[in-house]
């Protein structure tokens, strides 16, 4: 059960209205790295969670990121707040408004016209908030490690809002929820260092053969070797050629096995559809471009 506060998590202080800041804020708002998206991730991977201390940090975080939802939303209003007088009443004529919402070639008329100058389920481009930005699959060991990369690319996106304003009460609070985002990072990688299998990920382990091996698919000038091919855990380097490939041994054909049945169906396919090598006819192009020769004649 949620029970809001009236008060935010970090106060919000905005010198001026800023429609053109406000729809680029609206990224971390109804965006794919923004901070719903983040609470409904967390929300139902705790809903799934099986064991209780995650399921508690999960829960934590995803009501945390509720009130940063608010908190950025509540840049938004007030960046709008003065356009969204003017648009209610109409104190500006119609050219004069247009050019105001518009100003610095943003998009923020679109919002402010379907919306009110509200803060909207969209991103900075007005692509509807979707519930395929929640990327969970069920399984805590590919979660987590999905979680810290969510919160290490919405640190980056407040990094890029941050410095497109000037405003100090704006860049405070953004500080302050890009700082969150950190914090959060560290919860969900010391959560997966604390199982006792955190790799790979999944209950079935990798074949032998290939679970240590680097495929050195990348050849000729700029050919780098390091950790990632050379280092603790890998024991070969695999370089494409006719005699490392196909890598199992086997002919690195597709095959299957069909009932006398589909193998008569498919051979008639094939036979239906036999192409002829030999036969070259005119087609359109061939018209088209003879009755080009013949117009330059």
């Amino acid at each position: 059960m949620f029970s809001h506060n009236k008060r935010l998590q970090y106060t919000v202080r905005v010198s001026e209205s800023n429609p053109g800041l406000a729809n680029l804020m609206l990224e971390q708002f109804g965006g794919p790295q923004g901070e719903l998206a983040a609470a409904m991730r967390y929300f139902t991977q705790a809903l799934a969670e099986e064991d209780p201390g995650r399921k508690d940090m999960l829960l934590d975080i995803a009501t945390e990121e509720l009130s940063h939802l608010e908190v950025i939303g509540s840049i938004i209003a007030m960046l709008n707040r003065g356009a969204k007088g003017m648009l209610a009443e109409t104190v500006d004529q119609q050219a004069e408004m247009y050019r105001a919402l518009q100003g610095a070639g943003n998009d923020s008329h679109v919002t402010h016209v379907l919306y009110g100058g509200g803060p909207a389920l969209v991103n900075s481009a007005g692509v509807p908030w979707s519930g395929g930005y929640v990327d969970t699959i069920g399984e805590p060991t590919a979660d987590l490690r999905s979680n810290i990369a969510a919160e290490a690319r919405a640190k980056i996106v407040y990094e890029r809002l941050i410095n497109v304003t000037e405003d100090p009460g704006v860049r405070d609070a953004l500080n302050f929820l890009m700082t969150r985002e950190i914090a959060h990072q560290k919860s969900f990688e010391k959560a997966l260092y604390s199982m006792d299998k955190s790799f790979p990920p999944g209950k079935l382990p990798g074949d032998p053969r290939f679970t240590d091996t680097y495929v050195n698919t990348s050849q000729g000038e700029g050919d780098r070797t390091g950790p990632w091919c050379e280092g603790k855990g890998f024991s070969e380097v695999i370089v494409p050629s006719e005699d490392s490939l196909p890598v199992d041994g086997g002919d690195g054909h597709a095959d299957v096995k069909l009932s006398r049945g589909e193998k008569a169906a498919v051979d008639a396919f094939a036979a239906r559809g036999k192409s002829d090598p030999k036969r070259d006819p005119v087609t359109g192009a061939d018209l088209g471009t003879l009755q080009q020769e013949e117009a330059k004649k």
